[in-house]
């Protein structure tokens, strides 16, 4: 029988993606391999003070919206950023005082203006679902419920304000809207950035068209990835299959030391060197 069908008729097992997983093997397939495939996993480098940053900001709201309604108020949110906060990363405890005290205003501020009375679907929900040829799975910062739609909603905190471009644009909003379409059997369709240092917010509304090229670009890096890994797992040259991507990222890289191409691009940030202005 299995001469007769023949192993091409046996489906294909599903690759598990994440967006950072994704997004890690388009960045830099060498960074990739050293994230997850090797084993043990090669020495990472120190704590980044944005890292630490966006992360304080993350528990804060997290920790807020699961308080109930009549403790919601701007001033404890600010309250839990210090509650959460970290020094990790920062260039001195006079520098991450000064964050600190930033990302308490962002807070404050952001929750005044938002409605408070909300209660997500989901706080940091994982969610997970097969879609084609993988299974798109990630943890959503946050997920809402309007007039019977869900919304995601995913924080940041970096440098630069973001646009719309960047809402329509993310591959990873776009699988966070799959997955929980079909992980929580509800209509997914709007996407949001929430920018806490300028308060602003980026909104798409995708359609299933858009959401379709989004999985089909998913899939295609899936494919690749999967391909290298199992080609490595067979003996495969893994400088051949994972080849160091360089640019500006190798300055910040976790692996940079562990990476002769990535150290010759250029110098290395310093652990501060990326907190927005």
């Amino acid at each position: 029988m299995q001469g007769q069908l023949g192993f091409d008729s046996m489906p294909k097992k599903l690759v598990r993606v994440t967006p950072s997983k994704l997004a890690t093997w388009v960045d830099c397939p060498r960074r990739y391999r050293m994230t997850y495939i090797d084993r043990p996993t090669p020495q990472r480098g120190g704590a980044y003070a944005h890292s630490t940053l966006g992360a304080v900001v993350h528990n804060a709201l997290r920790a807020f919206f699961d308080l109930p309604l009549n403790k919601r108020t701007a001033e404890t949110g600010a309250a839990l950023v210090t509650t959460h906060w970290k020094d990790d990363g920062f260039a001195d405890s006079g520098q991450a005082a000064v964050y600190r005290e930033r990302a308490r205003e962002w807070v404050a501020r952001y929750l005044s203006e938002t409605d408070v009375s909300v209660d997500p679907i989901g706080l940091e929900r994982w969610v997970s679902a097969p879609a084609g040829t993988i299974v798109a799975e990630g943890r959503v910062d946050r997920i809402d419920d309007r007039d019977g739609e869900l919304v995601i909603i995913d924080y940041k905190t970096g440098r630069q304000a973001l646009t719309t471009d960047d809402a329509r644009g993310s591959q990873a909003l776009a699988m966070y809207a799959i997955a929980t379409t079909r992980t929580l059997r509800r209509k997914c369709r709007r996407v949001e950035l929430h920018h806490l240092p300028t308060g602003e917010v980026a909104v798409w509304e995708h359609t299933d068209e858009s959401l379709a090229r989004h999985q089909k670009r998913a899939e295609e890096t899936a494919e690749e990835l999967q391909l290298a890994a199992d080609t490595f797992d067979a003996g495969g040259d893994p400088d051949v299959l994972f080849p160091p991507q360089v640019g500006r990222q190798c300055s910040w890289c976790d692996f940079r030391r562990h990476c002769p191409e990535g150290q010759a691009a250029g110098p290395p940030t310093a652990p501060w060197g990326m907190l927005p202005p």
